[in-house]
């Protein structure tokens, strides 16, 4: 092409270059021939220019097949986003017409070469975004794979016959992409790293067959070929196959199940590394989807999983150790703030958490960087620097490659290719590029250095010859020495410590531990033995933390969160030192021991909303119909939060009466998501029951008791009952297998009892009592609204009416629970004689007191003794079935300490009377909650409560007027059931 007649356009392009890239282009279109020359589109045409100047291999393809571009130009495909199948539809119509292996790998390199032109021109011109530009080459890889393996694999079963396994079934290739290719994130002159793998042994169903393994071996190496191989055409890329099990000495494609056994049995830590991108590229979709889902057990631990910090730390020194030895530094993709540390940072989260949250099992990088700073993993700011450093980077390492379609990470060291990375990038000159550069790596380092540089131990302090805790945990002192540095540290029966420590460490799970977690242990120990020796009362400190350590030590993973986190350590140790509940329930629930990371959190319980839509997001991660792990995110919700409250409650970060509001939320928000669940899972079986006019049956969960009266306590278990609309007579369900509704609403109840006591590996959510249904343990599981409202006018004994006082409907529908407070309204207006309501309720109450009150000398029961808890609650049931029928404000409330209010409003009790019973409730409860913290019976000195006993007591004498004669002629719960 005559250089001299260029158009002005592309003229003026070619002038605007860097002086020492003129030349080069220059000289590139003056080769260029007049036909099919220029684009026809002047815009492209003069973008030309620049483009050549940025990347060789442009100008190489342009001049080698002339028509490529103008070819690009006049379909529209350069101006065009493929989306999902444009590259499979042009491939596929391309391959129409090839008939043999050679044609095969024409065709292949020869649509390479055009996709690869169109790909660089868009990413190089600005027309196409990073993501884009990564999506269409894994794309592209991804559509060449598998067309080959269909005309390969075609060709191969005409030669040798269809693989089948044992049961006759035709057997297909998985191919399986690893690393950038299999998170969708392939670079410009990317190696794509495969492992093959094929579903069953067998063989071949040809007149000679051959086995299943060596069919799928020929097929691998011929696709191998179609891709790697160079020809007069070029490579289409190049593979590598060492991630395979057994690395380049393995079986180029191994069955399903050996490759379940591999991993199970000898997969390494970086292999599970490696999985976390793989995606199935080629082959059988369907069965390669059952094989990542087999080895997801492998990849994903069901605990969170802080070994993973310790393994990624170990890999990342085994580069950094080779960036140096190779002089790496200006590597943007292994030195230090490369692309490889940014991977590193969102890899190791989805290692640690991708076993309890499956959003982290998300192949590419940037969404999971968002989903760690949508739930707190990562902050905001952290996100966007780590976003945005990866995209600079990401570009940097594509636009190197473009150059000359040469894969490389190191930044260039000569001119010209220093001057078309700087076009390339936009940036003023190589020094100011340098600077935005190293800025974007000093934030990446800043931010790797917070998740992965380890934190400080013992060991790293300076070493002394002097006996320390580390000599003591290892045995290495006498007994004497030992318990003097034990002593020295503040431990108060040294011998006794030594002794149990000496039990711990030669017991049988200590001793099972792998190397690795014994390294783990022997790491903690002394950091565990120094925190509890600061705690308050260290004997019982670290008795207590053995215990929980003797259920947790053979899952090492929690052994590395407490050596990788300081923060947790001493979170561990100050609430293990101030309950022994608390320790207790992290012994039996340790996943929670992520919940210690954050003290901001930690002793911070959510108000209802925010728990609410915490459950919500929980659950909306799981299958509607996986009833298994549905159980189990309840049971880890409810243990989450309720050791929030614990821990508050122990710090005094909450006002004491306040943790009976915070634990009722997380029952009623658990109970509102079970009736849910539940009622799905039933419905699905049988479909819905439905009322006279047509509507859908209601239910309802009525709460009586603690729930009922906000007064839930550490542990509590939940009396229920079960309300259902009327149903017409011989009514069904409208599902494919109808049953009567009475039946119906039994199976859901029976299913919400089911989802809260039955036990599984996360506990148990909550023990149920239904005995407070009507007729008791003898009656049915639910009852309709009718039917209750008429027992309770007709059978109910009093101290039934007594307990309708702390009743409440807690989850179901809301015309229900409406209908609920109308017949309680109605039972508890009724009128009584005062009398001989006072003596039933002194009746029930003397049983009781005599049946269940703790008499110990000195020791005063809180619950059931004259003047305790029962006192008070039997005094405000009487005062509300005494005067509701004259002052209906009783009915507003469930819970003590307002109705008490509302008993002096309504002159039902003196206001003297109220106050005293008001004040001794609250300091009863606020020392049952701390009693129970201290896994302690509720029983204080008699002398520390005889004020407040006496004062509760005198108002017993006014108001219900002493002690009873006789036994009771009603009837309880305990002798019902």
């Amino acid at each position: 092409m005559d250089i001299d007649t260029l158009p002005k356009p592309v003229a003026q392009a070619l002038a605007a270059l860097p002086e020492n890239l003129q030349a080069p282009v220059r000289t590139a279109l003056e080769r260029l021939p007049d036909d099919p020359g220029l684009p026809p589109d002047d815009a492209v045409a003069a973008e030309l220019p620049r483009v050549w100047a940025m990347s060789e291999f442009v100008s190489r393809v342009c001049l080698r097949s002339p028509g490529l571009l103008p070819e690009l130009v006049a379909s529209s495909d350069l101006a065009a986003d493929y989306g999902e199948q444009g590259h499979r539809d042009r491939l596929r119509a391309r391959l129409a017409d090839v008939a043999d292996e050679a044609g095969l790998h024409r065709t292949l390199r020869r649509f390479r070469e055009r996709e690869m032109l169109r790909i660089a021109w868009r990413d190089l011109t600005g027309r196409a975004g990073l993501e884009e530009v990564l999506r269409d080459l894994s794309r592209l890889a991804d559509c060449c794979l598998d067309e080959a393996l269909e005309h390969l694999y075609a060709a191969l079963c005409e030669r040798w016959g269809t693989p089948r396994n044992a049961d006759g079934e035709a057997q297909r290739l998985v191919v399986l992409g690893m690393g950038k290719l299999g998170g969708e994130e392939l670079n410009f002159s990317s190696d794509i790293d495969l492992i093959f793998a094929y579903p069953d042994v067998g063989e071949t169903d040809g007149e000679r067959p051959r086995t299943n393994e060596e069919f799928f071996a020929r097929l691998g190496r011929q696709l191998i070929a179609a891709l790697d191989q160079q020809t007069a055409d070029g490579q289409v890329f190049r593979v590598d196959m060492r991630l395979r099990p057994y690395g380049d000495s393995g079986p180029l494609a191994m069955s399903f199940p050996a490759m379940e056994l591999y991993y199970q049995e000898q997969g390494r830590e970086w292999e599970r590394y490696a999985l976390v991108k793989a995606r199935v590229v080629a082959g059988d979709q369907a069965q390669g989807a059952e094989l990542l889902k087999t080895l997801t057990p492998f990849v994903y631990r069901r605990y969170l999983d802080y070994g993973a910090l310790e393994s990624l730390r170990e890999m990342k020194g085994m580069i950094a150790r080779e960036v140096k030895r190779r002089g790496l530094a200006d590597n943007i993709k292994l030195g230090r703030g490369g692309i490889r540390e940014v991977e590193f940072i969102g890899q190791a989260f989805q290692l640690i958490r991708g076993g309890q949250a499956p959003e982290l099992r998300e192949r590419r990088l940037l969404p999971v960087l968002d989903y760690l700073a949508e739930h707190g993993q990562l902050p905001p700011r952290a996100r966007d620097e780590l976003a945005a450093a990866y995209r600079f980077l990401r570009r940097t390492e594509n636009r190197i490659q473009a150059m000359h379609d040469r894969q490389g990470h190191d930044l260039p060291a000569a001119e010209p290719d220093r001057t078309r990375l700087v076009l390339a990038m936009g940036a003023r000159d190589w020094s100011s590029f340098r600077a935005e550069l190293d800025g974007w790596r000093r934030k990446v380092q800043g931010h790797f250095d917070q998740v992965f540089v380890a934190p400080q131990q013992e060991d790293d302090a300076e070493s002394t010859d002097a006996p320390d805790l580390p000599d003591v945990w290892q045995g290495l002192l006498d007994e004497e020495t030992a318990d003097e540095v034990l002593a020295a540290e503040g431990f108060a029966e040294p011998a006794r410590v030594r002794q149990r420590l000496l039990q711990f460490r030669d017991g049988h799970s200590v001793r099972a531990l792998s190397a690795q977690g014994r390294t783990r242990l022997d790491r903690l120990m002394p950091m565990l033995l120094a925190a509890a020796a600061g705690a308050d009362h260290p004997d019982a400190t670290i008795e207590r933390l053995l215990a929980l350590l003797e259920g947790i030590v053979r899952r090492t993973a929690y052994l590395s969160l407490l050596n990788e986190h300081p923060m947790a350590l001493s979170q561990l140790v100050r609430l293990a030192g101030g309950s022994p509940w608390i320790a207790r329930f992290l012994a039996l629930h340790p996943m929670l021991l992520d919940e210690l990371l954050d003290p901001r959190t930690l002793y911070a319980p959510l108000g209802r909303q925010a728990l609410e839509r915490d459950l919500a997001e929980r659950l909306e991660a799981v299958g509607a119909d996986d009833l298994e792990r549905q159980m189990e995110v309840l049971r880890h919700f409810k243990q989450s939060h309720v050791l929030r409250v614990a821990a508050a409650d122990l710090g005094e970060a909450i006002p004491v009466m306040l943790v009976s509001d915070y634990l009722t939320d997380i029952a009623e928000v658990v109970l509102e998501a079970v009736l849910r669940l539940a009622w799905h899972h039933v419905r699905s079986r049988y479909g819905e029951p439905h009322r006279e006019d047509g509507d859908p049956a209601g239910f309802a969960i009525v709460a009586y008791g603690k729930l009922g009266s906000f007064e839930l306590g550490y542990g509590s278990d939940l009396d229920l009952v079960f309300l259902h609309d009327p149903v017409p007579a011989g009514a069904a369900t409208d599902g494919d297998k109808p049953v009567e509704p009475a039946v119906f609403f039994a199976r859901l109840a029976q299913r919400i009892i089911h989802m809260l006591s039955t036990p599984t590996p996360g506990g148990v959510l909550y023990e149920v009592d239904t005995r407070l249904r009507p007729s008791g343990k003898s009656g049915l599981l639910t009852t309709s609204l009718e039917a209750f409202a008429d027992y309770q006018r007709r059978q109910a004994w009093t101290w039934e009416h007594q307990a309708l006082v702390r009743a409440r409907v807690v989850a179901g529908l809301e015309r229900l629970a409406e209908g609920f407070r109308e017949v309680r309204r109605e039972i508890l207006t009724q009128p009584r004689d005062r009398d001989e309501l006072r003596e039933s309720v002194r009746q029930m109450r003397e049983r009781m007191r005599r049946e269940k009150a703790a008499r110990k000398p000195g020791l005063f029961d809180l619950k059931q003794e004259r003047g305790g808890i029962a006192d008070i609650e039997f005094v405000v049931q009487y005062g509300v079935l005494a005067g509701a029928s004259d002052y209906p404000g009783l009915l507003r409330y469930t819970d003590n300490i307002r109705l008490l209010d509302e008993l002096e409003r309504g002159g039902v009790l003196a206001a003297e009377h109220t106050r005293v019973l008001a004040d001794a409730y609250r300091a009863y409860r606020g020392r049952l909650h701390r009693l129970t913290l201290q896994e302690a019976p509720a029983l204080v000195p008699e002398d520390e409560i005889a004020e407040a006993r006496a004062a509760v007591t005198d108002v017993w004498e006014r108001v219900m007027g002493g002690e009873a004669a006789g036994e009771p002629a009603t009837d309880s719960k305990e002798s019902r059931a």
